[in-house]
């Protein structure tokens, strides 16, 4: 396996990132800009779940905030990647990348379990009406798994 991590850092892409002045940077401030999009987006719909802005109908706010996540996603996918491949063979090794890794997966797995079991973005949900206790539960992990993601992302650059 460390061979497949040193052949990565040595193809010509990771080879031009790491040195070229402004693509190593431009690509970090992508995969930031990414991270607001999905993180915002999605930080605002947990927090309607937790009660917050029951004003608003949660369907609506979906259909709105989820392609905003969306689009982070392409963003933070192919500039995470590249940034990867050029410090491969550390980033390999630091348990704090296969945390990060398996926190995204765990966020992946929220995700998924609360658009297919829990919500269904087609009911007209009001504030007056009380979400399953899940869609809580959905919420809370979401933000608590978000943070630590972004904590192991900013552990990684040191």
């Amino acid at each position: 396996m460390p061979e497949f991590f040193d052949w990565l850092e040595k193809t010509s892409w990771a080879v031009n990132i790491r040195q070229s002045l402004w693509l190593y940077p431009a690509l970090e401030i992508a995969h930031i800009v990414g991270i607001v999009a999905l993180v915002g987006a999605a930080f605002m719909f947990d927090l309607r779940l937790l009660g917050f802005s029951k004003n608003l109908p949660l369907n609506g706010l979906s259909r709105h905030l989820l392609p905003w996540s969306q689009r982070g996603l392409i963003l933070i996918l192919p500039s995470g990647i590249l940034l990867f491949i050029t410090n491969a063979k550390a980033l390999a090794f630091d348990p704090v990348f296969w945390i990060k890794l398996l926190l995204l997966f765990v966020a992946a797995l929220n995700v998924f379990v609360f658009h297919r079991f829990v919500f269904n973005d087609k009911d007209d949900l009001r504030g007056s009406e009380e979400l399953p206790l899940f869609s809580k539960v959905s919420a809370i992990i979401s933000i608590i798994v978000w943070i630590a993601i972004i904590a192991c992302g900013r552990l990684l650059a040191y």
